[in-house]
């Protein structure tokens, strides 16, 4: 008698099938309730960040940069896939095996859904919807591959079955594709882009002057001095930018106030919008690093909202939170330090905020590191104590309100790239230098371990702001090492120390930057 035992492709393919269908209807189910974080698999994502240890995110960062989530994406959909064909492996002469694996994939999505800030009833029902298709997938599937091992009745001519089981895996597969698309489709039903161009022209009351000839030198090297907004860095937690309409968003200012009140988007943009040009800087930069970016907010200084709610004395911390629920702590007294250049800003470089950066609104913050400062897709401002702690706290970070949270004076190197060959005789050099809330004093580059000699510096723009810097020496062929560092206007010097950007928690890096590069 034929044995009943599944081929080796055969089980594999069933196991895959049946965890992509589970995929598919957990995404279709969270497109067609605007929440595209209901998504077991996106869910499990954010739950594998949330876990991540330091160490492992910033490696992360280094190596992949604003990929970081598109290889953390790819990596998880590997070994589901391989615990997928392993289910199916394994249940090559009983279901049930694979029928378990399945449903623990399902209630792992369950778990991490149902985890998330604001998760709902309704919200559930993707996990639940995940965990049904695929368990309903692998025990069809797997039944149809049994019955192509098993003899033919009599009124039955042989390979009947085995069309079946290949008609249904393709039926599956076909399904699961076209579940997976609408649900990516469904998600993406709410029209930001609308929205954001409804927005119009932002006119603040208080205009930044113009940038000033010679603050900056792009033709040698360096970045424009306004990066421009599609070009400004992103670093942030969410494997899906959050879609939230201006005409649908609200700004709660709750805690420790004289009086709640929330405000629409017309009723943030109707009070007195100013514009300012901000340096942002991430703590995982490295030394010499890229998560640097300058532009020029538009927005209602945090100041003023906070007045309008009364702040009670005993209140020491700004808790911003995101539409997901995401929260950040800020100090207080840097807030109300920072006066009208700490804001709830609407708009960079003239344009309203790209969703990616925010839009409707985040908060800026200069002079502190994003963790603490940058609240992207704010809804909520809630004025409280250091006794409560923000996301980046509760996973073990350090939100020091005694300075530990500054941004660190530094300088990096734009020109001439790494290993770069240039032309013999006159070498120029240029590169971008930072020290926000004091400002840039000097700049210094030393070749080849030689003594520190003055560069010359672009025009100060605002000490929020970063500083560029250009030199010219005249080297010999062959191979050299160029050198900078910063000065600020308080004195400092930067350190040549070389510390991680979290070592162990997050402090921001030091060091200083250094290119090797040939004279030809």
């Amino acid at each position: 008698m034929p044995s009943t035992r599944l081929g080796v492709a055969q089980s594999a393919f069933v196991g895959f099938l049946a965890v992509a269908m589970a995929l598919a209807a957990g995404h279709l189910v969270a497109g067609l309730l605007l929440s595209p974080s209901a998504s077991p698999f996106l869910a499990v994502g954010n739950a594998a960040i949330d876990r991540t240890p330091t160490p492992v995110k910033n490696f992360a960062v280094q190596q992949f940069g604003t990929n970081d989530k598109l290889a953390l994406l790819i990596g998880m959909a590997v070994v589901i896939a391989l615990v997928a064909v392993a289910a199916g492996l394994l249940s090559r002469r009983s279901p049930v095996p694979g029928l378990v694996i399945v449903g623990l994939l399902g209630g792992l999505g369950l778990l991490a859904v149902a985890e998330q800030a604001g998760t709902s009833g309704p919200t559930l029902l993707a996990p639940l919807a995940s965990l049904l298709a695929g368990v309903g997938a692998f025990w069809g599937l797997h039944a149809l591959a049994r019955s192509t091992h098993r003899d033919p009745t009599p009124d039955r001519r042989r390979g009947v079955p085995r069309r079946e089981f290949l008609v249904a895996s393709g039926s599956v597969a076909a399904g699961a594709a076209l579940m997976g698309v609408g649900g990516e489709l469904l998600s993406r039903r709410v029209d930001v882009a609308a929205s954001r161009a409804a927005v119009g022209p932002l006119v603040p009351a208080a205009p930044s002057p113009p940038i000033p000839a010679g603050a900056a030198f792009p033709e040698l090297g360096t970045p424009t001095f306004l990066t421009p907004a599609a070009e400004f860095y992103r670093v942030d937690v969410n494997l899906t930018v959050p879609q939230l309409r201006a005409e649908d968003a609200r700004l709660r200012i709750t805690g420790l106030v004289d009086r709640e009140i929330e405000l629409t988007y017309d009723d943030v943009r109707a009070h007195r919008l100013v514009e300012r040009p901000i340096t942002m800087t991430c703590v995982s930069n490295y030394v010499g690093g890229p998560y640097v970016s300058t532009a020029a907010f538009i927005g209602v200084p945090l100041t003023d909202l906070l007045l309008e709610a009364g702040v009670r004395p005993e209140a020491t911390q700004l808790i911003g939170r995101s539409v997901d629920g995401f929260t950040i702590g800020t100090p207080l007294r840097r807030v109300l330090q920072a006066e009208d250049r700490a804001m709830l800003a609407i708009g960079m470089n003239g344009e309203p905020l790209l969703p990616e950066h925010g839009f409707p609104m985040r908060t800026v913050i200069p002079g502190l590191y994003g963790y603490v400062s940058a609240t992207k897709w704010v809804t909520e401002l809630e004025l409280t104590t250091f006794d409560v702690d923000p996301y980046w706290e509760q996973r073990g970070w350090d939100g020091d309100p005694e300075g530990i949270v500054t941004i660190k004076t530094s300088s990096r190197i734009d020109a001439p790239g790494p290993f770069e060959q240039v032309p013999a005789g006159e070498v120029t050099f240029a590169g971008i230098s930072w020290a926000q809330t004091i400002g840039i004093e000097r700049v210094e580059i030393s070749v080849d371990e030689g003594p520190w000699e003055d560069a010359e510096l672009g025009v100060a723009v605002n000490v929020d702001t970063w500083r560029m810097w250009r030199a010219r020496r005249t080297l010999d062929p062959g191979l050299h090492t160029v050198t900078v560092r910063a000065t600020d206007r308080s004195g400092y010097t930067q350190t040549a120390e070389r510390v991680g950007p979290i070592n162990p928690g997050p402090d921001g890096s030091t060091g200083l930057h250094s290119i090797t590069f040939t004279v030809a």
